[in-house]
């Protein structure tokens, strides 16, 4: 089963616990501190497989965890790394954040593989909080949560050509007499309701990949149809073949076809218009198709051939004509470079809002100093008490108005106001 688009949540591993441990061998007094760190949590990494060709696995299973950290020990022993999640994606992924709607990543390209979601650090021991001054500290870091978020994948078919045409333009028998691919035909719109790929051979045994996008209807940029569904499949297509009913058997104007085509395509983006196209009068067997082939040809030149997909007239020069287009083309100019993203940006420590009287505290990195904080342990409290007040949060209260006895929440902590 073919299937070009899923939504999962992916979380890198949780980082380990720092240890708090000191030394005790017999013949050291007053050994010091030697809790080991805890390890990172494993990454969840995706990676384009030219061996995929759908996303149909992730029909099945919505939930990518990695493994967290070891947690540290005693005699300054660090905790291990948490294993990487590997996840094999089809080439022509598009990796997108559900929530801001940015894209993560872009997969193009066998074997390019792209972080989604970091694993988080380890929390340190106590023996990294030994100072000249506090030499025996009581204290530990927990492991920092791995990052987790759900997010879209969209698959672009990575296809050479694409045919381009309303149902019954005859684009599947085409693709079936060029290649070994066998979609389904039958005499009724949308019998193909999803795009079929198939490999062509020239005379001199050069190939490239044909696609068969689902037939368009107006109206498709806007999701008539299965609009959108078909539309992002001719986004990575190098050359395009409108494929046009000549005869008109379905009562349409040949001249109107093409020109809704057109708009649809430019409508959806507007670049796709200038992409490399042949115009490809289909049904030449039939004697109604010969006056529209000629008016075709009236106004677009040699831009248009004429074939029947039934009889296999023309498609030899088709096959070699739409190959030396191709040639024309730079494989990475409409494809896409391997692209990663990353964005940077400023980081907030913290916002406040309040809500129903109790003052919430939100930002990444308040809410990381609450997670790694072991709050049974006195000097723990003590170091996030003077960590927060750098920060600021005293001061940034105090200014929306807080009073002792309030409430303070921090992710799913809360804390009592007071002086």
């Amino acid at each position: 089963m073919f299937i070009d688009h899923a939504k999962i949540f992916v979380k890198g591993g949780d980082g380990g616990n720092g240890c708090v441990a000191f030394r005790r061998e017999k013949y050291v007094p007053l050994g010091g501190p030697a809790g080991g760190d805890g390890g990172r949590g494993g990454n969840v990494i995706f990676i384009a497989d030219e061996g995929m060709s759908t996303l149909m696995d992730f029909q099945y299973r919505k939930h990518f965890k990695a493994n967290r950290g070891q947690h540290g020990m005693g005699k300054n022993q660090h905790g291990a790394r948490g294993d990487d999640l590997v996840v094999r994606v089809p080439a022509g992924t598009v990796v997108i954040d559900d929530d801001s709607g940015e894209t993560i990543a872009d997969l193009t390209t066998a074997g390019q593989e792209a972080v989604i979601a970091r694993g988080g650090r380890g929390g340190r021991g106590n023996a990294r909080f030994a100072t000249a001054i506090h030499k025996a500290p009581s204290m530990a870091e927990n492991g920092e949560p791995g990052e987790e978020r759900w997010i879209r994948l969209e698959l672009k078919l990575l296809a050479d050509v694409g045919l381009v045409g309303f149902p019954n333009a005859g684009k599947s028998t085409l693709i079936s007499r060029v290649s070994a691919a066998r979609p389904k035909i039958a005499d009724y719109p949308f019998t193909t309701l999803v795009p079929q790929l198939g490999v062509v051979l020239t005379r001199d045994k050069h190939s490239f990949v044909i696609a068969d996008i689902p037939g368009l209807i107006e109206g498709a940029h806007a999701g008539a149809g299965l609009g959108h569904e078909f539309l992002r499949h001719i986004e990575r297509n190098r050359v395009l073949l409108f494929i046009l009913d000549a005869a008109q058997v379905d009562g349409r104007s040949v001249l109107e076809d093409y020109r809704v085509l057109r708009s649809e395509l430019e409508a959806y983006r507007p670049e796709l218009v200038n992409r490399p196209y042949l115009i490809v009068a289909n049904k030449m067997d039939l004697p109604e198709a010969q006056e529209n082939f000629r008016r075709l040809q009236e106004l677009h030149g040699d831009k248009v051939i004429g074939i029947s997909a039934i009889t296999g007239q023309g498609l030899s020069e088709l096959i070699e004509k739409t190959y030396d287009l191709l040639l024309s083309v730079p494989v990475t100019e409409h494809v896409g470079e391997s692209r990663v993203m990353r964005k940077f940006q400023e980081e907030v420590p913290f916002v406040i809002e309040v809500i129903d009287g109790i003052y919430q505290v939100s930002g990444k990195r308040i809410e990381n100093l609450v997670s790694m904080t072991n709050f049974d342990q006195e000097e723990s409290l003590q170091r996030f008490q003077r960590t927060t007040e750098r920060m600021g949060l005293d001061q940034a209260l105090r200014a929306k108005g807080i009073r002792p006895g309030d409430t303070v929440r921090i992710k799913d902590m809360e804390f009592e106001y007071s002086e």
